[in-house]
């Protein structure tokens, strides 16, 4: 990519690029309840919007961000923000549950194209031993987005009707396009990237086995975050307010994480951040699967799951680009698609885990596949992992 100075503003408008992304992204999860209900399909039926959704990002983020390669960031992060929006507007307007399906494909693509490009534009523009601190800036938005976004849709969702809460994406999103245009500098570009660049990281088992991490790490999380509206239902007996308090509650764990997760990364490494992670997250998410509980203790699980729970991104993406800098960036976007392959995975398992079981089995189930996570983390690099090489990073850029 062409080095250019960074600008105060650019790293906060790709936080707010990122924060639109979660937003239109796991708006559903607060309203599952309610569009449900609209279209007559079960919660577990509901939840394949989030499925399909992750499916879709996961499969064609790294194939689209390849074949962009040579058109100029701030363009591709423009256009496939403005096309995020034209789908969350196709969604408020739904007629059906499969245009709806639709819409949610089309957002899926739009997005492939900003979380990825956004993280590598930021990475590149920063000093060498501040990627952990950029990225996780970057990153915040997304966080930010669970804290705010989620719980004010819901809230709408269920106070005006669930459409108003993709309204509220369209709202947002649009003037955020805008942004990219005038504020992100023109001519950054990627050095040349093609698909033969993806199928040699692809055909890299090491390499991939270290992006499966975060496939892993999150389907550990969204069996249990996909269906806690129902779960806090059923257990907890929870409507619109005790919804939206836990999904806030939630969010505030996970804007610290992501905060938290960046300082620890420059601090002790990406790879030992990584492995304190997993510890922490297989000892909490299983009590989902405990519930009911006294309020104050549902109110303090999910900060405590969040905060650990989102705290692995500014590692793991520091983690891929000191394992293998030449190829950092399809490297960051297959970790953009294994997010959504994680989202994918875990509301898969969820799903079937609530209809062999019932709900109260997702804690459970999202604290096994922590542990596969952490078994491919030690698999793949051991305690520490590949050794940091300070300069290695700025390689980004070309």
């Amino acid at each position: 990519m062409t080095r250019h100075s960074p600008t105060p503003a650019v790293v906060p408008i790709l936080s707010a690029a990122n924060f639109v992304i979660g937003l239109g992204a796991f708006v559903v999860i607060g309203i599952l309840n309610p569009m449900a209900e609209t279209f007559g399909l079960s919660p577990s039926e509901a939840g394949n919007l989030m499925v399909v959704y992750a499916g879709v990002y996961a499969i064609s983020s790294p194939l689209l961000v390849s074949a962009t390669g040579r058109i100029g960031r701030r363009r591709i992060l423009a256009v496939a923000t403005g096309l995020f929006a034209l789908a969350a507007l196709i969604s408020a307007l739904a007629p059906t549950a499969p245009v709806l399906f639709a819409a949610r494909v089309l957002s899926a693509l739009s997005a492939g194209m900003v979380t990825p490009v956004a993280a590598a534009v930021a990475a590149g523009l920063s000093p060498p031993g501040k990627q952990g601190a950029a990225l996780s800036m970057v990153f915040l938005g997304f966080s930010l987005s669970q804290v705010i976004g989620v719980p004010l849709g819901s809230f709408l969702a269920y106070t005006f009707g669930w459409r108003i809460a993709f309204a509220l994406v369209v709202a947002l999103a649009v003037p955020c396009a805008v942004l990219i245009w005038v504020r992100v500098p023109a001519g950054l570009h990627f050095a040349p990237v093609g698909l033969p660049d993806l199928m040699r990281v692809v055909g890299n088992w090491r390499l991939m086995l270290a992006v499966s991490f975060t496939t892993l790490f999150l389907s550990g999380s969204y069996v249990v975050f996909t269906y806690l509206a129902p779960l806090l239902s059923e257990t907890m007996g929870f409507a619109r307010n005790g919804i939206t308090a836990v999904l806030t509650l939630s969010g505030l764990g996970a804007v610290a994480g992501s905060l938290m997760g960046g300082k620890l990364t420059d601090r002790i490494g990406a790879q030992q951040t990584l492995v304190l992670l997993c510890l922490a997250q297989m000892a909490v998410t299983p009590m989902f699967s405990t519930l009911p509980l006294p309020v104050f203790a549902v109110m303090a699980l999910p900060v405590l799951w969040s905060l650990f729970g989102w705290s692995f991104m500014p590692a793991q993406q520091v983690r891929l680009i000191i394992a293998s800098p030449q190829n950092a960036n399809v490297l960051l976007a297959l970790n953009a698609g294994a997010v959504y392959l994680g989202a994918a995975a875990g509301s898969a398992i969820g799903g079937a885990l609530i209809e062999r079981s019932g709900l109260w089995a997702l804690g459970l189930g999202g604290g096994a596949c922590v542990c596969a996570a952490l078994a491919v983390l030690l698999m793949a690099g051991g305690w520490r992992g590949p050794r940091s090489d300070p300069a290695a990073p700025s390689s980004i850029a070309a």
